[in-house]
């Protein structure tokens, strides 16, 4: 998988989902947004139990798990500011001003999820970890489409003009290659850290992401049928193509 492959297909990701956004009707968007976010709610989930968490475990790291609950704790922290868009909560009030600390938020998830993808590049990650660092993108893209979609939802119900918020919304898809560029450039240890405890803060994110979004995706306490689908769908896309 090229860098050029990889940078295009991050930025690729959000401007469909504002596409999206700007296609279809408030009801459609509504439920879309709960069957995308189902969809790579099972597809992380299954990615992280089936590939990437047993490789980092692999690697026989002392503090693999503590580098992972790192990661759950900083994402609890982020969708504290970010409102929880993340796994599909919008709070949509016409004409409300942009919330920069949700944006803000968002864009520091997304440079950190882009940083491992760029230490692969450096030449200083093990050869077995190519299918992980595959599994991880598309990890990443699959979760890109629903969160671009609740986000242009949100920006074009603010006081921003549809230009403006599709260049806010071009700011965001920049976010995760800037990730995958400082990865690229700095090596981990260079940093004083490893790549296995960033890769873990990662797995971390995704973990509480994923859950979250599965369990949300409940309504009375029972699970919608098209959503559940949704999530066998998934799992199922991740399990065939790994």
């Amino acid at each position: 998988m090229s860098f050029t492959f990889v940078l295009i297909g991050l930025l690729f990701s959000v401007v469909f989902g504002g596409l999206i956004v700007t296609t279809l009707n408030a009801s459609n968007k509504s439920q879309l947004i709960k069957l995308a976010l189902a969809f790579s709610g099972g597809f992380l989930l299954a990615i992280l139990f089936e590939h990437l968490l047993p490789e980092l475990y692999e690697s026989k790291g002392t503090s693999v798990g503590l580098y992972i609950l790192s990661g759950f704790l900083i994402q609890l922290l982020l969708e504290y500011f970010s409102g929880g868009i993340e796994h599909g909560h919008v709070h949509v009030h016409k004409g409300q001003s942009m919330p920069w600390t949700l944006f803000l938020s968002l864009s520091i998830h997304s440079i950190i999820e882009g940083i491992p993808l760029g230490n692969h590049y450096t030449g200083i990650i093990a050869h077995h970890a190519h299918e992980s660092h595959e599994s991880l993108f598309w990890g990443i893209i699959f979760h890109q489409v629903p969160v671009a979609i609740a986000l242009m939802t949100l920006l074009l119900s603010t006081a921003l003009s549809k230009a403006k918020a599709w260049m806010v919304l071009g700011l965001f898809a920049c976010m995760t290659p800037l990730g995958v560029c400082f990865g690229l450039a700095v090596t981990p240890e260079q940093i004083g850290l490893n790549f296995q405890m960033i890769l873990g803060v990662v797995l971390g994110m995704f973990l509480h992401i994923s859950t979250t979004i599965i369990f949300e995706t409940s309504e009375n306490h029972k699970f919608n049928f098209f959503k559940l689908i949704s999530i066998v769908v998934g799992v199922s896309l991740a399990l065939l193509i790994y």
